[in-house]
């Protein structure tokens, strides 16, 4: 008979990553499952007719007093109490499996990992064992290890639903999901009713792009379990479906039955996405009103405002969630794409946040890009010698970071244009264009360079190109759309990768 056990998040331990879920890695040690994490986990009693527990009524019973102060909590004492018996009876299993699982739950893995695997010599035939062993190799991040064990596990007792439900976990960290599937199906088949290997296996069916049968199996977990997780899951499902009002829907549900963070997040960004930036702001206003230092609530007011055309108030909120979260400059590079049409005193701001992060070290390329074109935007009246020397610099430093830069490329050409660098310039251009061939405003000022440089048959030419991309360049309401969509989408992705 099974235990439940409250989850624990377990966060990335094999490269994979799942978005804020809760992804169990549960094992039968005869009395129960356990969780993979470093708390008191279940040991197995002596069964009638074992052999395994000694005889002797003094090793019994100090086994069960260690047993006994393990089960509370008490490890240190539990160790102290097993020693004696362990130097006495070195080849017994459940005295090695109980010293594995202690140290384990003191964080001992390497030497928990010894006794584990003691006790998997001792008795190979058990599950229980191998599976106990399992949990301390994958915290131990030694998966192929792990997975050897689990697989045993399940080729000892193929109709179990713990052994099938662990190695199903176990692909699922490794990101191996279809793997996962014919394990998680199986413990389903075994105990449709149970909810966290339902909820896995939603999760694996989403995540390998079977929607009909994540939806379904979603829906059937709702009637049986009503939960905000499950919706905030089925609205993922329904947006990878393109159902983007029923997406938006489940995860207004998630949020009002569970008003977490998280939620509010996924449930504010899918509004954004689909540009319904009214009902997006207001659902922003109301997570910070209770989540006043939420930093990624504000970089979703920011867009909702920018997305209405408030830019000011937009740029107000990105400054602020940059002071919530220096580390983060994704606020501070969306701020450099939407810099036009704002105020003297709030670009001033923006120039103070660049030079900040900047100063600190941690700036990569796009943050000196934009902090290069705020400079030049901020002295474009009177040109300053040491300002335009700190512009290359800036804007050198950038495709430094980032060869790939194009429009760090672009901009550095034309600075090398107006100091009458045209070789330079056109260096740079060409360069630029082998990164994306496509921008109008390349050709344009290659074809300049090329004229001025005395290259009149090939300048023809690339204004001829412009010509051509001019007409079909996106029209500026349509980029900032575009723009906002990509913001939205790396902020998302990247809170998703961050929290699992």
């Amino acid at each position: 008979m099974r235990q439940c056990y409250d989850a624990r998040m377990f966060r990335e331990t094999g490269g994979v990553r799942f978005r804020c879920r809760r992804v169990l890695f549960l094992a039968c040690l005869g009395i129960g499952n356990w969780l993979l994490y470093s708390g008191p986990l279940p040991v197995r009693a002596a069964q009638s007719g074992s052999q395994a527990v000694p005889a002797s009524e003094d090793v019994t019973r100090g086994f069960q007093t260690a047993l006994s102060l393990y089960r509370s909590g008490r490890y240190t004492e539990a160790q102290h109490q097993l020693q004696p018996l362990l130097e006495t009876n070195p080849s017994n299993f459940e005295i090695n499996e109980l010293t594995g699982l202690i140290l384990a739950a003191t964080g001992d893995d390497e030497k928990a990992a010894s006794f584990l695997s003691q006790a998997v010599r001792i008795k190979p035939d058990l599950p229980e064992g191998r599976t106990a062993l399992a949990a301390s190799l994958v915290r131990l991040h030694r998966m192929g290890e792990a997975e050897i064990q689990l697989r045993q596990a399940v080729a000892l007792a193929p109709q179990s639903y713990d052994t099938n439900h662990n190695l199903g976990e176990l692909y699922i960290q490794l990101d191996r999901l279809h793997e996962a599937l014919p394990c998680l199906k199986r413990a389903h088949e075994i105990d449709p009713a149970d909810y966290n290997n339902g909820y896995d296996l939603s999760l694996a069916y989403e995540r390998t792009g079977d929607l009909d049968h994540a939806r379904q199996q979603l829906n059937a977990l709702i009637r049986i379990r009503d939960k905000a997780e499950l919706h905030s899951l089925l609205g993922e499902v329904e947006e990878q479906a393109k159902n983007y009002m029923q997406s938006a829907a489940e995860l207004e549900t998630a949020a009002h039955m569970d008003p977490s963070e998280d939620n509010i997040f996924e449930w504010g960004t899918e509004l954004l996405l689909h540009q319904t930036f009214e009902p997006a702001l207001a659902v922003f206003q109301a997570g910070l009103a209770r989540y006043p230092r939420s930093a990624r609530l504000e970089t979703g007011f920011g867009v909702a405002q920018y997305g209405l055309g408030h830019f000011e108030a937009g740029a107000q909120a990105f400054l602020d969630a940059s002071d919530m979260n220096p580390a983060d400059s994704r606020p501070l590079v969306f701020l450099g794409k939407a810099y036009d049409n704002l105020s003297p005193a709030t670009e001033q701001q923006i120039v103070s946040r660049y030079k900040r992060l900047i100063n600190s070290g941690r700036a990569e390329a796009s943050i000196r890009y934009y902090y290069a074109m705020a400079l030049w935007r901020q002295g474009a009246d009177r040109p300053n010698p040491g300002q335009q020397a700190l512009i290359e610099s800036l804007l050198k430093a950038a495709v430094a970071l980032d060869s790939r830069f194009s429009d760090a490329r672009l901009q550095l050409g034309i600075l090398f244009a107006d100091q009458h660098k045209y070789e330079d310039a056109i260096a740079q251009y060409e360069l630029a264009l082998k990164i994306d061939p496509s921008v109008a405003l390349l050709h344009y000022r290659l074809g300049q360079a090329l004229a001025r440089s005395g290259a009149t048959a090939r300048a023809q030419e690339e204004f001829a190109v412009f010509e051509r991309l001019r007409t079909q360049q996106t029209e500026a309401a349509d980029k900032r759309t575009a723009e906002i969509q990509q913001f939205v989408y790396t902020l998302r992705h990247s809170h998703n990768a961050n929290h699992e």
